[in-house]
């Protein structure tokens, strides 16, 4: 039996004491256990979805790519986690002797968690206000509150005086703003488009809006004010995370399957849909000029149309 037992020996093999100093307020094995099936779940959430993708034409593939991206980008951050690493060691500033779950000073802060955050948030908004259709402009100013909503929570994360809840304003006040352009402008222009595209964004705006409300609880309790242990912080922002890539994942990808991009203003050719430029300016030049070169002019009969 012992060839087949293989113990988690992530914590012993990295240690807690980095560049950024010495941790005594951290993760436990069983938290790195937590880690590893979360990343289990993520890795095979984008083999998944990559697969699906093989199996529709080329040009209804964006939102499978960009959902694999997510769950893909997500992989690699709890892989680094489960392996006890990219964090650092940060004083708290409330200090709590008497709960020995965490009675550090000096908490272990996964900084590489934000940096997935950075990059995975950004694409699963584009991923919904594409299926709603919002003009580029407005995409472009959420996906830029809502790097302020990731940036300032990592810089709040890794203050210790109490101004880091300052930041965790300025992160709310962004989030509201992301949550506007979703829930109001996002849901209007779906509608506007067709009832199932109004549909699936209503189901998939809802349910990531509703998960991201969630999410400063979760570090005003960890990070934060550290009232819960860094195992009860991973199963917290592990369970978020979950429902907000691979469950998002399931239900934008479903919603897709009778929505063909050129509803949504997406028009992605497929590789043998590409004419010859040469062909399209000789054809446009016979119709100006008429087959002798003379120039000719053509009218429409629009009776039909009225």
């Amino acid at each position: 039996m012992g060839l087949f037992k293989r113990a988690n020996d992530a914590l012993g093999i990295n240690g807690f004491t980095n560049n950024s100093g010495t941790t005594d307020n951290h993760l436990t094995t069983h938290g790195s256990d937590w880690y590893w099936a979360v990343t289990a779940v993520m890795a095979v959430s984008t083999a998944a979805i990559i697969g699906l993708a093989f199996t529709i034409p080329q040009r209804k593939r964006l939102f499978h790519y960009i959902t694999a991206a997510i769950t893909m980008v997500a992989s690699i951050a709890y892989f680094s986690m489960a392996s006890n690493l990219g964090w650092a060691a940060i004083a708290v500033e409330f200090s709590r002797p008497g709960n020995h779950l965490v009675s550090g000073n000096m908490r272990q802060i996964f900084y590489v968690r934000y940096i997935d955050w950075f990059v995975t948030t950004p694409l699963l908004l584009l991923d919904l206000l594409l299926t709603a259709g919002l003009p580029t402009p407005t995409i472009l100013y959420t996906i830029l509150l809502d790097e302020i909503m990731v940036v300032t929570g990592l810089i709040g994360a890794l203050v210790k005086s109490s101004y880091k809840f300052g930041y965790f304003a300025f992160g709310c006040a962004a989030f509201f703003g992301v949550a506007y352009n979703v829930v109001i402008q996002g849901r209007l222009h779906a509608n506007a488009l067709s009832p199932k595209v109004g549909q699936t964004f209503l189901i998939c705006g809802v349910w990531t809006i509703s998960l991201w409300f969630l999410y400063p609880i979760a570090w005003g309790l960890a990070e934060g004010g550290n009232v819960i242990s860094s195992d009860s912080e991973a199963i917290f922002y592990g369970i978020l995370d979950v429902l907000a890539k691979p469950g998002f994942a399931v239900l934008l990808l479903w919603g897709h399957r009778n929505i063909d991009p050129a509803e949504l203003g997406l028009h992605i050719r497929e590789p043998g849909d590409i004419a010859n430029p040469s062909t399209h300016t000789a054809n446009g030049e016979k119709a100006r000029n008429g087959t002798d070169g003379t120039q000719t002019t053509t009218t429409t009969d629009n009776t039909n149309n009225v």
